[in-house]
C-alpha cells in the first residue's frame, strides 16, 4: 500500500489545510514542465503520485477509509511481530467484527465490500421470521401488486420483438 502521508511529507495528524498547502510545493517543486529529459520522466511519475496522495487525503471520507487500512496493516504486522499474543488478539478482534456487525453495523467500513456484506449479513441474522398467519392486510396487498407488476412486465416484454423469445424460454407453455 502506497504511503500518502509520506508522499506529501505531511503528519498523519495534518489538517486539510495543511495537506493543501504541502500538495502545492510539491506540486510546484516536481511540475514535469520544469524539467527535461530523465528527471521529466521522474517528475511526472512524482506528480501522479503528489496528485493520488492528494485525491485521497483531501477527502475526508476517503482518508478516513485509508486510516482505518493502515491501522488494520500496521495490526497484522504486529501480529506477525508477536506470535504468542496473536491467539488472543485474534479472538480480541472477532468479538470487535461481531459487536459491529450487532450494534454499528460496517462503520469502519463504509462503502467497501466487506461492509455491504456485513449490513446484509446482520439484516437477514435479525429479521423476525413471519408465518402466513402474522401477515396483515397491507401485506396481502403489497404481494398483490408485486405480482401484477411482473405480469404486466411480462406482457410487455412479450411484445417487444427481440424479448418475445426470453419470455417464451421462461414460460414454455406459452409457445
Amino acid at each position: 500500500m502506497k504511503k500518502y502521508y509520506e508522499i506529501l511529507e505531511v503528519n498523519p495528524k495534518a489538517s486539510i489545510e495543511i495537506i493543501e498547502k504541502a500538495y502545492k510545493v510539491l506540486a510546484k517543486k516536481y511540475h514535469p514542465d520544469l524539467y527535461e529529459g530523465d528527471k521529466k520522466i521522474y517528475a511526472e511519475k512524482k506528480m501522479r503520485d503528489i496528485n493520488e496522495a492528494y485525491k485521497i487525503l483531501s477527502d475526508e471520507f476517503l482518508r478516513e477509509q485509508y486510516d482505518s487500512e493502515i491501522q488494520k496493516e500496521n495490526e497484522d504486522a504486529n501480529y506477525k511481530k508477536y506470535p504468542s499474543n496473536y491467539r488472543q488478539r485474534t479472538n480480541e478482534r472477532k468479538k470487535t467484527q461481531q459487536n459491529n456487525l450487532q450494534g454499528n453495523v460496517g462503520k469502519n467500513e463504509v462503502g467497501t465490500y466487506r461492509g455491504i456484506f456485513g449490513v446484509t449479513k446482520a439484516v437477514f441474522q435479525n429479521r423476525p421470521r413471519l408465518s402466513l398467519k402474522d401477515l396483515k392486510r397491507e401485506d396481502y396487498i403489497a404481494m398483490g401488486l408485486t405480482a401484477i407488476i411482473m405480469i404486466v412486465l411480462l406482457v410487455i416484454l412479450w411484445f417487444i420483438p427481440f424479448t418475445n423469445g426470453f419470455v417464451k424460454s421462461m414460460f414454455p407453455f406459452l409457445k
